[in-house]
């Protein structure tokens, strides 16, 4: 029997949960990640590297919105990790055929694509930075442009 102003179902299955948020999360270290990711710009290396290594480590025991910025975060040092390699593997070859002049494009071409992809890890450093500033999770983590 049920008594007076009371149901049998309980308030929290009358309305859906909302959106989940991170009040209560701390986006400390994914901004300091975005920081040393940032700060790889000059070297390419031994920043990123610590980066991605603290987003894999991380990622596991986070809040849903700081899980969100650690996809993110493992997706850029991936992809960051290929473009150096492409890179890498462009201005050599440039290079070395720059003994007999056609080398000179290629190399520009790698140097052209080492710009663009510095551009690209400073514009998805800085939206996540500001998505984590405002507490929030990565709306698309999995993209791949921003």
């Amino acid at each position: 029997m049920l008594r007076a102003g009371t149901s049998d179902m309980t308030d929290a299955s009358l309305y859906p949960s909302p959106r989940p948020t991170a009040t209560g999360e701390d986006l400390t270290l994914p901004i300091v990640i975005y920081v040393l990711f940032l700060l790889s710009l000059p070297t390419a290396c031994l920043s990123l590297l610590i980066g991605g290594v603290l987003a894999h480590a991380s990622r596991g025991n986070a809040g849903p919105a700081a899980q969100s910025h650690y996809t993110f975060l493992i997706r850029t040092f991936w992809l960051s990790v290929i473009g150096i390699g492409v890179v890498t593997v462009v201005c050599s070859v440039g290079g070395a055929l720059m003994v007999i002049l056609i080398g000179i494009p290629i190399f520009i071409l790698g140097v052209l694509m080492a710009v663009a992809g510095k551009i690209w890890l400073v514009i998805r450093c800085i939206l996540g930075l500001a998505k984590a500033a405002q507490k929030e999770a990565y709306p698309r983590p999995d993209a791949v442009l921003a």
